[in-house]
């Protein structure tokens, strides 16, 4: 059965408009703005945390506040302990993770991504009097290697280091802090998310990057991505446009600037 003339028309367009806001929260009436919610995790300096006042700050945060504004979307902020993240995004309780998340193989099976919008590698860091240099398996055995729940830093240790004691805190704050207490040898962190301590804090003066730099795309992915629902693709091309923009304005390099003084496009 199917319907004719000008009704078939109206109908037709009604879905079609119907099916575009359906991946953009919450859609407001009268012409306001569709209003959506981002998650982030709040304790990952300098790129999401909470300021003396309890207010998120942030290189996510302003990024996820300049794509908002170049998207049209009214944008709310919800905070997430990282082991929920995807979870709680499949599950509805948000509609899109801007909080540092890697791009790696497996999450790609979960939730799709928009472009790059960061790309940082790994590192090891100890103690500025360790002895240790290569950061190699066989230099490491009899050591504590410490890394962060549920992170691609602690997917790699466990595939690449398997034979040498690893140490898991539930967030990075508490993973440094272990290296500064030297109840670790090592830790294996995301290097821009360490810079800041290492070299804007007094206990970050304690250590140092050692080593090369890790990169392997099985784990760390292609860079940080903005990641949504797998059948969001509205809301996923909007967000890509919206990316796209502020990297053309000079709005993202400006945001880069405020925390950074290389770029880490």
């Amino acid at each position: 059965m199917y319907i004719r003339g000008k009704w078939t028309s109206l109908l037709l367009r009604f879905a079609m408009a119907l099916s575009a806001l359906g991946s953009l929260g919450t859609a407001t009436s009268h012409g306001e703005e569709a209003s959506v919610t981002v998650a982030v995790e709040g304790i990952f300096p300098p790129f999401n945390y909470r300021d003396s006042n309890n207010v998120l700050q942030g290189f996510d945060i302003d990024i996820a506040n300049a794509i908002c504004t170049a998207a049209q979307l009214k944008c709310e902020f919800v905070v997430q302990d990282w082991d929920g993240m995807i979870p709680n995004l499949l599950a509805g309780k948000y509609d899109t993770i801007i909080s540092s998340m890697s791009m790696s193989a497996e999450r790609k099976e979960r939730v799709r991504f928009t472009a790059r919008y960061y790309d940082s590698p790994s590192v090891f860091v100890v103690q500025k009097a360790s002895p240790l240099k290569r950061m190699q398996a066989d230099e490491l055995l009899g050591k504590k290697l410490g890394v962060t729940f549920s992170t691609a830093q602690a997917s790699f240790a466990d595939d690449r280091y398997s034979n040498i004691e690893r140490v898991v805190y539930p967030s990075s704050p508490d993973l440094y802090k272990a290296l500064e207490a030297e109840e670790v040898d090592v830790i294996l962190e995301d290097k821009l998310a360490i810079y800041d301590w290492l070299t804007n804090t007094k206990a970050g003066s304690c250590c140092e990057f050692r080593g090369d730099d890790v990169k392997d795309p099985k784990y760390f992915g292609e860079g940080a991505g903005i990641a949504v629902r797998p059948d969001d693709a509205a809301l996923l091309q909007r967000l890509d446009q919206a990316l796209a923009k502020i990297q053309d304005d000079g709005t993202y390099d400006g945001i880069n600037a405020k925390y950074f003084p290389f770029s880490i496009r």
